[in-house]
């Protein structure tokens, strides 16, 4: 076996391809999500390397042409997450004693397959799965989920160097080891790069995990686990399974050995998981590491100093990029009266540009909604803020579910800083305005920072450096991630770990150090190389 203190690849972020007309690129994730649409595949359950067929199935369709089905994926019984649970105890035996330099192969591995043989194929089931137009699905499934694997890699060398000091008498040794039992992998729809973060940060730093994608993702979220499988993850590390989420979750807490979730949903979904936890403390065999990242209310606040035409930029990308459907989209902007006027034209020029349809045609700049719940809720929002007095539709308004599930991008106008809108997280291409008066800055952020539950991301606007200061004191605990004169979504693995507070989660920022620390268990070893043999210290000693 080779021995040395060996160095990784440095980690850097993979460029994002232009997929600009005439580009081999478009063409070939074109090729792709034609052959993948007009294909169908049967996903099982894959448990201890084996693809398990239940015969109890769920279709899968795309959300921009529901009435088509892309396959079918099988729901788990009872039975099978035992059985995942029971491997994958079996499989952490060597897994957990693999020599680190193996795992960081594996993922990186994994990393120069997404970007290579798998790029389009990844993008192509992205689109299709969550009606992502090809520059969304980019920079998700491809170079956001290669980012995670390649500085989660160097992540953990930089961990395993970090040791304390010793003496000429002593050495002292920090081990960071996989937690002592299962991780727990619960991801969503919206990100591929989620789905496949999850439960390989886990995974790298020894553990083994259960993953449950959402119903939502499973198309795209098979062709992850066939890049894990090709890249070597060994059988029984990563098991995938769906169905129920109910049962599923409540035989994964009901094992003495749970001790990790990693979760990246529902608030209301987490809270009850933690509390469902602490009901069942008394039967792990440790204290499970609970990670969540969940809802945001994220807000844009606009200075009378502002840029109008930044401001308005920044709403159209931040509130309505891939539909509004990522935690941190901009969902409630506040913006001085005196600028209203130019933000208001400036976005509703924007959204009249803005093509709607499939993301086959790569003219759309907007997709469907992922399923009809969705639609539904949304619709619902919309059609209240017709009727109501304090609100008004200044652009939109209007949504179609007869192909597809498509909702017009909407901006709210409400005379009611607590107005529904304002302080409910959509998760949709509905964004809500509020006008305040241009001397009340300093009590509009006041505002911003008790209005929403939520604490996940934020933007402020200004070129007066004094209010952009004002912004950072005041609205410290509003926001993990916090913008200056920039849209409130669109973190880079390495530049901007994400993660928020209050209601929006645990706030371990994934894509760091900080995340992966949650899934090791450090011991310190000291060893002494000339025990005493006296127990009399020498103030013992006589006069």
């Amino acid at each position: 076996m080779g021995k040395g203190f060996f160095e990784v690849p440095v980690a850097k972020n993979e460029p994002i391809l232009s997929y600009a007309p005439g580009t081999p690129e478009r063409e070939e994730v074109l090729k792709a999500y034609k052959e993948m649409y007009n294909s169908t595949i049967d996903v099982p359950l894959y448990i201890n390397g084996k693809n398990i067929e239940t015969g109890d199935t769920a279709t899968m369709s795309p959300p921009h042409d529901h009435k088509h089905a892309l396959g079918v994926y099988h729901k788990a019984e009872k039975k099978h997450i035992k059985e995942a649970i029971e491997s994958s105890l079996e499989a952490r035996k060597k897994w957990a004693k693999m020599p680190w330099e193996n795992r960081a192969a594996i993922f990186l591995r994994a990393a120069e397959l997404i970007a290579g043989p798998y790029r389009a194929k990844i993008n192509a089931a992205t689109m299709l799965a969550q009606s992502k137009n090809i520059f969304q699905a980019e920079i998700d499934s491809a170079c956001e989920l290669i980012d995670f694997l390649r500085f989660n890699v160097q992540s953990m060398i930089e961990i395993y160097k970090e040791q304390p000091e010793s003496t000429a008498a002593a050495w002292n040794r920090l081990e960071y080891r996989p937690l002592e039992g299962f991780v727990y992998a619960i991801t969503p729809f919206n990100f591929t790069a989620i789905a496949g973060n999850l439960p390989s940060s886990a995974a790298l730093m020894g553990n083994v995990a259960i993953w449950k994608p959402s119903d939502s993702q499973v198309y795209s979220a098979k062709v992850v686990l066939d890049v894990f499988k090709e890249a070597g993850v060994p059988d029984g590390v990563i098991n995938m399974v769906m169905g129920d989420p109910e049962m599923i979750t409540d035989t994964i807490l009901e094992s003495p050995d749970f001790s990790g979730l990693h979760f990246t949903g529902s608030t209301t979904v987490f809270k009850n998981i933690w509390k469902q936890i602490g009901n069942n403390i008394h039967n792990y065999k440790t204290y499970p590491r609970i990670v969540g990242e969940t809802g945001g209310k994220d807000f844009i606040v606009a200075h009378k100093t502002s840029n109008p035409k930044q401001v308005a930029t920044a709403i159209s990308r931040g509130a309505f990029e891939f539909q509004g459907q990522k935690c941190s989209a901009a969902s409630r902007c506040y913006i001085p009266k005196s600028l209203w006027g130019d933000v208001k034209k400036y976005v509703q020029e924007d959204l009249k540009s803005f093509k709607m349809g499939t993301p086959e045609n790569m003219d759309n700049f907007i997709n469907a909604v992922i399923h009809e719940g969705s639609f539904d809720k949304l619709a619902s929002y919309i059609d209240q803020a017709k009727k109501d007095d304090n609100a008004e539709i200044v652009a939109g308004g209007e949504y179609d579910k007869s192909e597809g599930y498509f909702i017009q991008p909407t901006v709210i106008k409400t005379e009611d800083p607590k107005y529904t809108t304002m302080c409910t997280e959509l998760f949709g291409p509905v964004v809500t305005i509020y006008v305040y008066e241009d001397d009340k800055w300093e009590e509009t952020l006041h505002l911003v920072d008790g209005t929403s539950e939520y604490a996940l991301t934020g933007a402020v606007f200004s070129e007066d450096r004094y209010a952009l200061q004002q912004g950072v004191d005041i609205l410290e605990n509003a926001a993990g991630n916090f913008y200056l004169n920039d849209k409130p979504t669109g973190a880079v693995v390495g530049q901007q770990p994400f993660g928020g507070a209050r209601a929006s989660g645990t706030n371990d920022k994934a894509g760091s150090k900080l995340n992966l620390y949650r899934w090791i268990s450090p011991r310190m070893v000291k060893e002494t190389f000339v025990s005493p043999t006296d127990y009399r210290y020498p103030f013992l000693g006589e006069d």
